[in-house]
């Protein structure tokens, strides 16, 4: 994977920044660690190269992940074709390969709930297919919808966050909103989640101001958060994570909304780390704390989220600068601990926003997703 191109604008959807640029046959990746000062994009040829990708954060944000590695095969294959081999030969090489992709990034279920939806199509069609040039063809057209899906799926999100918030909070007629790592149409295929409500609240003209915090240890906030605020022209503010509690203390934020990475199934969320803390922060000072989240990211087998697997990254991302790749920052011999997610327990969490609607607590004070979920029409999570 080698950098094919340095941009001097970027390329837009809607006037959002845009990470993933696809047609069939090539895919190009917008570099993140190289931002807000740099704009690469980097040619993708195959699932080697998007499991790097991912790996190292070139891509990241659960959506895009999934998209990404979905797509960085759909490439591989498209350029092998004419495919050689039987039906059963290509299921059997577009799931080790999916496999393969889902073990980059183990916290974010929207790979492995990708990587399972797109093994189902393929099983499917080789059923029905007369050659294995025919499986192909299914998988490649699946992995581009998954992409043309995301973008819709996020302004749905955004439309029902903005709509819920407006609603929840109808005594502040403009709203001042924190938001946590990146959220927004670089860690989608484009304008975002927890960022897609904050941008959906600013066009209709009722958002006094989004907070971003720098989010350690990566610092994808600052980066990229801001980067994305700052082109749209949304009135921002960046703080440490530090600042959080003293933010809400002084009465100047009305709500916390952020991603996730998975749900489980009662309701507890994984996201980048020091989400727990912003959630036990706006419970003490009575705020709202809001998730924003596509389906994808629910994931009902697990029953908690005790059983979230949490990755670990590089000590190389605290003890230097740019995440690693910069100058030394602290003294050598030092040991770390670098978690890259956290789970917020259901209780600390008011609501969870998809594009299938507002997940609210029920009677009991706990999440019912399960029940969400049945009575949804079109609504599928394993």
């Amino acid at each position: 994977m080698a950098p094919e191109s340095k941009s001097s604008g970027s390329f837009e959807v809607e006037s959002s920044l845009q990470s993933i640029c696809y047609k069939r046959g090539s895919l190009r990746l917008l570099d993140q660690r190289r931002l807000p000062l740099e704009t690469i994009y980097l040619d993708v040829q195959g699932a080697n190269d998007g499991w790097n990708a991912i790996r190292d954060m070139v891509v990241r944000g659960a959506p895009a992940i999934a998209i990404a590695a979905a797509l960085s095969l759909a490439v591989e294959v498209f350029n092998l074709q004419p495919f050689d081999g039987t039906c059963v030969d290509a299921v059997s090489f577009l799931t080790e390969k999916l496999d393969y992709l889902v073990s980059s990034r183990p916290t974010a279920v929207n790979l492995s709930d990708a990587a399972i939806k797109l093994k189902d199509i393929i099983s499917k069609a080789a059923v029905t297919a007369t050659e294995a040039s025919s499986v192909v063809q299914e998988y490649i057209v699946a992995a581009e919808t998954m992409l043309e899906d995301d973008v819709a799926s996020n302004k749905a999100i955004g439309s029902y966050g903005a709509s819920f918030l407006r609603a929840q909070l109808k005594d502040s007629k403009r709203l001042s909103i924190l938001t946590h790592c990146n959220t927004g149409s670089l860690a989608t295929a484009g304008y975002g989640t927890a960022l897609g409500v904050i941008r959906a609240l600013h066009t209709e003209g009722v958002l006094e101001r989004a907070f971003c915090t720098e989010t350690r240890p990566y610092n994808q906030g600052s980066r990229l958060t801001a980067f994305e605020l700052v082109h749209d022209k949304i009135p921002a503010t960046l703080i440490a994570d530090s600042a959080a509690a003293a933010l809400m203390k002084a009465e100047r934020v009305n709500a916390v909304i952020v991603g996730a990475d998975r749900v489980a199934a009662n309701g507890d969320t994984a996201n980048k780390i020091g989400t727990y803390s912003l959630a036990l922060c706006a419970f003490h000072h009575g705020l709202p704390f809001y998730v924003a989240a596509p389906v994808t990211s629910i994931d009902l087998s697990l029953p908690s989220g005790q059983e979230i697997v949490i990755e670990e990254r590089s000590a190389n991302e605290l003890l230097y600068t740019r995440g690693g790749l910069g100058e030394q920052v602290a003294a050598s011999g030092i040991s770390v601990w670098n978690p890259a997610f956290d789970v917020t327990p259901a209780n600390l969490i008011t609501a969870i926003i998809t594009e299938k609607g507002v997940i609210k607590k029920a009677v009991t004070d706990a999440f019912d997703i399960k029940g969400f979920v049945k009575k949804v029409p079109g609504c599928t999570v394993e």
